[in-house]
């Protein structure tokens, strides 16, 4: 009886929504990277550094937008490197993105303890307010949970549309998906597999450090080194979960979303009497694993993923 209260609660719904965002950023981003045939593990780091440079733009007088124009810059640098030293030098891709990873939070780290070397608590800035849609807000049910969220919530659903017309309506996106599959096609067509390739990178790790600057900008009003919190690792699973598709991954976003919504309220409940709060930590992970295995048996891989492509090799 607790759990339908819990889903048939706007409240609950707008949280899920809200948790979902960062995640929805992150998630498209890693989803082009693959859709090109690169895995981007630095995707962990990335987000920690769009999270910094994000909340700190805003901190020395920028606009909220601008930081987060700052933190997307900050995420295409990083992308800049990964993709430099996996696509054109073919170095392994697992490497490269568990050493950005590793990089990326460091720097973050020391710009932070650089900057701010007498801080003792992370200072705060003003970050975006809930903005209620005219008309949608007042839909019973729908407009709570849906319609009064903070722009870049807004922002991370318009950018999955974005990229599902560009992958799927566009000779851009035919373009990315085909050196993907099979580059040696795609360059026997007169198409840059290393230009598309590195631009899908840096594009991506640029969505993805907009991921990491939700948790600062919008989610909280602060910056703190483990506020990332393995959300770049459920990233890459959430781009399994929706088959390389940038609607069934949002729809993973938003479940996995709505189960750590969902274990915040039943530690509220009569069950959180009686079952320690760990059980309930691990929820979220444990169901989206069942789901991952469900999703994943039927998902089809990019043919070239992790595949480098050298010209004149087939």
């Amino acid at each position: 009886m607790a759990l339908v209260d819990i889903l048939i609660s706007a409240s609950f719904w707008a949280a899920a929504i809200r948790i979902a965002s960062p995640l929805i950023f992150a998630t498209l981003g890693e989803l082009i990277c693959e859709r090109a045939g690169v895995l981007n593990l630095g995707i962990e780091g990335i987000m920690v550094m769009g999270a910094f440079t994000g909340w700190f733009a805003v901190y020395q007088g920028m606009p909220l937008w601008g930081g987060v124009a700052v933190a997307f810059g900050s995420g295409m640098l990083f992308g800049l490197l990964h993709a430099t030293l996996t696509v054109p030098f073919g170095l392994s891709q697992h490497v490269v993105g568990l050493g950005v990873t590793l990089l990326a939070t460091a720097t973050a780290s020391f710009a932070y303890r650089l900057a701010l070397p007498q801080v003792t608590s992370p200072p705060r800035i003003d970050p975006f307010q809930p903005f209620a849609v005219p008309v949608l807000s007042d839909i019973p049910f729908l407009g709570p949970a849906l319609f009064t969220q903070t722009a870049l919530t807004y922002a991370a659903f318009g950018m999955a549309v974005v990229v599902g017309l560009v992958l799927y309506r566009t000779p851009l996106g035919l373009a990315v998906r085909a050196v993907g599959e099979n580059p040696a096609a795609a360059a026997a067509q007169g198409l840059s597999v290393t230009g598309l390739r590195m631009g899908a990178v840096m594009f991506g790790s640029g969505l993805m450090a907009v991921g990491g600057a939700f948790l600062t900008l919008s989610a909280f009003s602060s910056f703190f080194f483990d506020m990332v919190n393995g959300r770049g690792w459920i990233c890459i699973a959430l781009v399994v979960f929706g088959a390389w598709r940038p609607g069934k991954a949002v729809l993973g976003a938003v479940l996995f979303a709505a189960f750590d919504a969902g274990q915040v309220r039943l530690q509220q409940t009569e069950i959180g009497a009686i079952l320690p709060y760990q059980v309930f930590l691990a929820l979220p992970f444990v169901l989206s694993i069942i789901a991952l295995i469900v999703m994943s048996r039927r998902a089809e891989v990019p043919a070239a993923l992790m595949v480098p492509y050298n010209k004149g090799e087939r």
